[in-house]
């Protein structure tokens, strides 16, 4: 971690400062506009209570969902203004824009210690275009720039890079934290180190699997993209997800694993079904005997056994992406025994590093999150940072 963070600021400095904190408040609302998973916000706590108890003037931005520039009522930042301050136990004014003479009257108007939420950056097309105007009035809002959204830090936006520009910038607590697990836990591990990939295609990680083989002793690959592998390696597949053109990929990672001395394991057997919907009839085949009327959808109970004894030698784990089609139920059982298993591995010392929505999603279904060592909140961007790809919200920060 060689980026300045609030710490790194003289005793004093924040008292009577604007400090514009970019916060990634990016959480799941149900049709009533109820947070169901308030994880990022409750992240993001320790910094806004640091730069609050040093008297600094707070102004919060973040976007919520993809509203593709324009103003959407059911994407804005109102419930996330109510549930701030019912967890920070203050009050949180929130503006109705995120530039102009409403938000300058509302920033004037802070004290010392006060918190202001502006509205959804997104609402607004020169964010993700990292306009330099649209960046540099944003900026004349603060005396000090902090990143705290690790989620959104591989995007090159205007709230996330370019007011960095016009202002000093630093790493908040939650990027700090970020940035430790996912660089030193991971770049210089305690051996076994074994990374389980799942999700739905090889594309997608081509990057992070040709890094992991650089690093690991074990990689599981489980999800659709164990079957561009089974197909790379000669066998039929079935109705399964696959990528036609990514089996010679496939068959070439499948080569460097072998030449590295890197034990990739995949599935032993999966649960197929005709179609991945709830209620369908199931049953559990070998990994090369997938029947050509069916799709595998789930891993089955002997790669979950086999996969737990890695699981459970290793002491450094890596985890990004479910095991199978994780969001309908029935297929939903070979990812949450995992959780369970990698749970089991932290509760004996092993570091466990969990990434991606879906695997957030399946660490919480098993009741295990409070095991594990580290859960990040970012899945683009935790898997950016792992294949080595600079991230602009961090490149941008204050060397130390």
């Amino acid at each position: 971690m060689n980026k300045k963070t609030i710490r790194d600021l003289p005793e004093g400095e924040l008292r009577g400062k604007r400090v514009l904190v970019r916060v990634d408040f990016n959480v799941p609302l149900d049709e009533n506009r109820n947070i169901t998973d308030d994880t990022r916000i409750v992240e993001s706590l320790p910094t806004i209570r640091y730069l609050v108890e040093r008297g600094a003037r707070v102004i919060l931005v973040s976007h919520l969902g993809r509203p593709k520039g324009k103003p959407k009522d059911e994407l804005r930042m109102d419930p996330i203004a109510k549930r701030l301050e019912e967890l920070l136990g203050r009050k949180v004014t929130k503006v109705n824009d995120c530039i102009g003479e409403e938000v300058k009257r509302a920033v004037a108007q802070l004290k010392d210690g006060d918190v202001l939420l502006l509205e959804n950056i997104r609402f607004y097309p020169e964010e993700e275009a990292n306009d330099e105007n649209f960046a540099r009035a944003l900026a004349e809002l603060a005396d000090i720039y902090v990143n705290d959204a690790f989620g959104a830090a591989h995007r090159a936006h205007a709230s996330t890079a370019g007011v960095a520009k016009f202002l000093p910038a630093y790493a908040g607590f939650l990027m700090e934290k970020e940035l430790e697990a996912l660089g030193e836990k991971l770049n210089n591990p305690i051996r076994p180190f074994l990374a389980i990939l799942g999700g739905a295609k090889v594309s997608s990680k081509i990057g992070v699997l040709r890094k992991l083989l650089e690093k690991v002793d074990v990689l599981l690959v489980g999800g659709g993209m164990s079957y561009t592998f089974i197909k790379a390696m000669g066998y039929e597949v079935g109705k399964s997800l696959l990528e036609e053109g990514m089996i010679e990929e496939a068959r070439q990672i499948l080569e460097v694993a072998q030449a590295r001395g890197v034990r990739f394991e995949l599935p032993l057997d999966f649960v197929v079904a005709p179609e991945g919907k709830e209620g369908i009839a199931t049953r559990v085949v070998d990994w090369d005997k997938i029947p050509p009327d069916m799709g595998g959808f789930d891993i089955g109970p002997k790669t979950v056994e086999k996969f737990g004894e890695y699981i459970k030698e290793a002491k450094t784990i890596f985890w990004n992406g479910p095991l199978g089609l994780f969001e309908v139920n029935l297929f939903a059982r070979g990812t949450i025994e995992i959780a369970k298993k990698v749970a089991e591995a932290a509760e004996s010392g092993a570091i466990v590093v969990v990434g991606g929505g879906d695997t957030v999603a399946a660490i919480k279904q098993a009741g295990v999150e409070r095991k594990i060592t580290h859960i990040s909140t970012g899945g683009g961007a935790s898997l950016e940072f792992v294949e080595g790809r600079p991230l602009p919200g961090v490149e941008v920060l204050l060397d130390k």
